[in-house]
């Protein structure tokens, strides 16, 4: 009895060494736990700056109601602009991207067809991409370098996929809702309560309430000392990393 108390207490004492020596393992070579980790890819939902600027953005999906107005108003305010189109939304109103490009905003990416991203494999992400780059480039003669996922849904296959063509993939992280068609002076309190440096707001076009509210959102933003900016230029350069909660950073 005594000698199987014994060959336990050994047996024990043994086990605990042996985990000791692989957590001291562990602690001494972090790249055996990044090994096993797993990180998520992130979008750039917003960006860490000092200066107070900030990029609004329109996704363009469905109507085009209020294409030109939305030009007129920004216009006025010589505030830059970047609208995510979808391909099938270039094939209908072509002159309407050829006024956003010519009138200096930025025309990028919002998919082909508006499809479900994270239920696609990598070659068809890919090819939907390409197919959006292709219109809106034969009709702006530049071809868009961001991308925003249909629905802000991704996963890291989208993600990889977009990065593997040399696209950024964009987010934000200020929604104005105006696709809930809120009030204006709702949109106005839930934008400009919410900007920060580096952010990047959320709008759409042919939301009814929106050029109704544009005009007191960028008068309240220059007031505080903001400038408006496209996406590609409040994007950070060098090395940089995305952040847990998809701000970008310097590395």
């Amino acid at each position: 009895m005594k000698f199987f108390v014994l060959k336990r207490k050994w047996i024990t004492g043994a086990a605990c060494l042996i985990a000791a020596l692989a957590l001291v393992g562990l602690v001494n070579h972090p790249a055996i736990v990044g090994a096993a980790a797993t990180t998520r890819q992130l979008p750039i939902y917003c960006v860490q700056r000092d200066q107070k600027v900030v990029a609004i953005s329109f996704d363009a999906a469905w109507g085009n109601e209020d294409t030109q107005q939305l030009i007129d108003i920004l216009g006025k305010y010589k505030v830059t602009a970047t609208f995510f189109v979808v391909g099938d939304w270039v094939d209908k109103y072509p002159e309407s991207v050829r006024a956003l490009s010519e009138a200096g905003h930025a025309v990028m990416n919002h998919s082909n067809t508006h499809g479900h991203y994270p239920q696609m494999s990598s070659e068809e992400v890919i090819a939907d991409l390409n197919a959006c780059n292709d219109k809106v480039e034969q009709v702006t003669g530049i071809r868009p370098t961001l991308v925003r996922f249909p629905y802000g849904d991704y996963d890291d296959n989208s993600i990889n996929a977009a990065r593997s063509i040399g696209m950024e993939p964009i987010q934000w992280d200020v929604d104005s809702l105006d696709w809930k068609e809120i009030p204006a002076s709702e949109i106005v309190q839930r934008v400009t309560g919410k900007v920060q440096p580096g952010s990047i707001v959320l709008f759409h076009n042919a939301a009814i309430h929106t050029p109704e509210a544009l005009p007191t959102i960028i008068e309240t933003l220059l007031q505080e000392g903001y400038t408006f900016v496209p996406i590609s230029e409040i994007l950070l350069d060098g090395d940089c990393t995305i952040d847990h909660t998809g701000r970008q950073c310097p590395a």
